[in-house]
């Protein structure tokens, strides 16, 4: 039986799983590398993240077990905030802790791809720690290729840290990219 047949993706709402998703947040940001954040985020922090999501059109992709309880999410923005960068969006994936190396992350971004792909996106973006060698392995099997790493540009646990990015360029799409 595959690890995640009892987990379901749906569309993450503001009101059902804003505390499970701050919760693998600062999880994240208590033990590890993946966010470039020092303190955990309050509960109204949610609100704004929500909010941006929304206003750009941007999913946020859950994965829940059959009692409702969230194992991951995913989801992108704004790559930068110039509009000629409309085309290209920033996307991360985080899992909880509990759920980690089954291949939820492999679940959750063919869907954000899938997504996408639909929105006529045109390439992805993943800012990934350069030590984080389980999610760039996981990027480069799903066709993600090394764009660059800024090296020293953050500093956490006493360390600098390196950013690789990695980027998926989708050919021919959108089909007619316009100006302004």
């Amino acid at each position: 039986m595959h690890p995640h047949d009892e987990l379901r993706l749906i569309d993450c709402t503001e009101a059902e799983h804003a505390p499970a998703i701050l919760e693998i947040l600062n999880e994240a940001i208590a033990n590890s590398t993946a966010l470039y954040d020092y303190a955990p985020r309050p509960p109204q922090a949610m609100a704004a993240w929500f909010a941006a999501k929304r206003a750009g059109g941007f999913p946020v992709v859950g994965a829940v077990d059959a009692a409702g309880r969230l194992a991951g999410f995913a989801s992108w923005g704004t790559f930068r905030a110039f509009p000629a960068y409309k085309y290209t969006v920033e996307h991360s994936i985080y899992v909880h802790h509990a759920h980690r190396g089954r291949g939820l992350g492999r679940v959750l971004l063919l869907e954000l791809i899938r997504r996408a792909q639909a929105a006529g996106v045109h390439v992805m973006v993943g800012c990934i720690d350069a030590s984080n060698a389980a999610s760039i392995g996981l990027h480069q099997r799903l066709g993600f290729v090394h764009a660059g790493t800024f090296p020293q540009v953050g500093f956490k646990f006493g360390r600098w840290l390196d950013a690789a990015f990695y980027q998926l360029t989708f050919e021919g799409s959108p089909a007619q990219p316009v100006d302004g």
